[in-house]
């Protein structure tokens, strides 16, 4: 059983608390308890490297062994699962694994356009203006079909090997801070974009992470970089393909 489900990113839980609090927590809660009565052999979560909230020393990564500093009410649903699930006594045979995800881009069947990419991509080549807040923190990134083949490869893995496992999925190298993204997407745009920086002192989020244990212990590579998906976000846009970028369903 894989669990995606759930009220997905900081705005939309800060709308509705009750109704995160429900999905998120409560339902997964119910969920894994289904699924050991079902008899299902393997559990997948769904959670997030938002948990690790903001570094203590931004010179450093986070991995799998750093605390746990949610400091958004979606993180802190996805710690309190993923605790249950470390302490939660499981059948012989159950084999549950947490896969923490780095921020998430790239064209997918339904478009999200509130993704940092993916939102800064499309603002500067439609728009030609961008705000940045807080050009400075960092964040990793994965594209949409890297995150799905993590997902194949812990289902297709030995039991042993990710039973009560937790993985950050994504790779090193693709830690960015966002200045870095929008001189990313300049690069490949060359046209004249007007960028308005708003500085912050503070930010909630701020993580750098390493992925080198889901690299090391399944051997999980990424096949697609931020440049990629910058690239396929452009061609897509200037091929019509989308052009209801103001569309609600493109954002949470």
């Amino acid at each position: 059983m894989v669990h995606l489900a759930a009220i997905v990113g900081d705005p939309a839980c800060a709308r509705q608390p009750d109704l995160a609090r429900q999905v998120n927590l409560d339902a997964s809660l119910q969920m894994l308890e289904l699924a050991q009565r079902a008899g299902k052999r393997r559990f997948i979560f769904a959670s997030t490297c938002s948990n690790y909230g903001r570094m203590a020393d931004s010179t450093e990564y986070v991995d799998e062994e750093s605390e746990l500093r949610p400091i958004s009410l979606y993180a802190e649903t996805k710690v309190a699962v993923e605790q249950a699930i470390a302490s939660h006594p499981s059948q012989e045979g159950f084999c549950p694994t947490v896969l923490r995800f780095a921020t998430v881009y790239g064209i997918s069947p339904r478009m999200r356009f509130d993704l940092t990419v993916n939102e800064f991509t499309m603002e500067m080549l439609v728009n030609k203006h961008l705000v940045v807040f807080g050009e400075q923190f960092w964040r990793p990134y994965i594209h949409v079909r890297d995150a799905a083949r993590a997902i194949a490869m812990v289902l297709d893995a030995p039991l042993e090997k990710v039973r009560s496992k937790v993985f950050n999925v994504g790779n090193t190298s693709q830690n960015y801070q966002k200045g870095q993204l929008v001189k990313l997407i300049c690069a490949q745009l060359g046209d004249e974009v007007e960028i308005e920086h708003v500085h912050k002192e503070e930010d909630p989020r701020d993580y750098r992470v390493s992925f080198e244990k889901i690299k090391r212990e399944l051997g999980f590579h990424i096949t697609r970089t931020v440049e990629d998906g910058i690239r396929e976000i452009i061609d897509v846009i200037r091929q019509g393909l989308i052009t209801d970028f103001d569309n609600p369903r493109y954002r949470n």
